[in-house]
């Protein structure tokens, strides 16, 4: 059955699911993103993930600053719709939204809830050292992140990045969404409420947690490197500039915590030790920790802050 859909996303993470609900034939009524934001050295105003492949779909597109006014309510309950997708969206729904479709508002979120509601689910997840995560979708209400939940898939974190992970649950997270709205059809699936146990909030990363703690233990660190990689990246000062780590592997290893400990990038933190893999240097491309030593000193004995 072909139901009509509001879509409601902005990052590269919502897009798999665009795509399969598309694939799926159903009627997207309208596409929902953040307005386009600035971004380059121009400032030019660069649309979201979600917005530039509704407009290669050839779907209308809207980007209000808010939900709150009453013409933006009207104008989303004139597009009489059976359910509305949400994504990565980020901005609230009102009640009056919540309540516009006859199935509901569903919501995709990157985590196993109620652990980790909130803006960053899976950076906070790899960040604090979790076992595993998942996606689950939740049929929205008024809380944040607190809607009953249709269905769940759960994967092993292991030595993934926050990046990886995203890329992995995006798109299962697609597929979970099509077989959700599917049981939900045939009135195969009942959304079961969140336990009110283990309760945690994934906040927005700040600038400021970025920079590594070399007084940590290597595995702390390991886990907070991997959790902000691509994004923003956790970084050190070495040599008078900001370098960003973004991969490492934790060996054996002791000394100064920051110290470095070989001319090979094994650094000693508060316990053992990590070797840098992959690094960055500001305003440089990526680059593996043998590249950076070519024309980037960082001897044995450095000490980095």
């Amino acid at each position: 059955m072909t139901l009509r859909l509001a879509f409601m996303g902005t990052p590269d993470f919502a897009v798999p699911t665009l795509a399969d609900l598309i694939a799926q034939g159903h009627d997207i009524a309208a596409v929902y993103s953040q307005p386009p934001r600035p971004k380059g050295r121009g400032m030019t105003l660069e649309p979201g993930a979600v917005h530039r492949f509704a407009d290669s779909a050839k779907l209308p597109v809207r980007t209000p600053l808010s939900l709150k006014s009453a013409e933006e309510q009207a104008a989303f309950a004139a597009l009489e719709l059976d359910a509305a997708i949400v994504v990565a969206y980020g901005l609230l729904l009102p009640k009056s939204i919540l309540d516009a479709p006859k199935l509901g508002c569903f919501n995709l979120h990157g985590s196993l809830l109620p652990r980790w509601r909130g803006a960053a689910p899976i950076q906070r997840a790899v960040m604090a050292g979790d076992a595993e995560t998942g996606v689950m979708v939740m049929q929205m209400d008024e809380g944040l992140d607190t809607g009953a939940v249709l269905m769940a898939e759960r994967v092993t974190i292991g030595r993934k990045t926050s990046g990886e992970l995203t890329t992995e649950l995006s798109r299962l997270g697609a597929d979970l969404m099509v077989r959700s709205l599917g049981a939900l059809e045939r009135g195969g699936v009942t959304p079961q409420p969140q336990s009110e146990d283990g309760v945690t909030y994934a906040k927005k990363i700040s600038k400021e947690e970025a920079r590594i703690d070399w007084s940590r233990p290597a595995r702390e660190i390991d886990a907070h490197i991997r959790g902000l990689a691509p994004f923003p990246g956790a970084w050190t000062d070495a040599n008078g500039e900001r370098l960003k780590i973004l991969y490492a592997d934790p060996v054996d290893g002791n000394g100064k915590p920051g110290l470095a400990l070989d001319d090979g990038l094994t650094i000693a933190c508060g316990e053992g030790a990590l070797k840098l893999v992959k690094v960055q240097r500001a305003g440089k491309s990526v680059m593996t920790a043998a590249e950076l030593l070519k024309g980037f000193g960082l001897p044995r004995g450095t000490q980095l802050s």
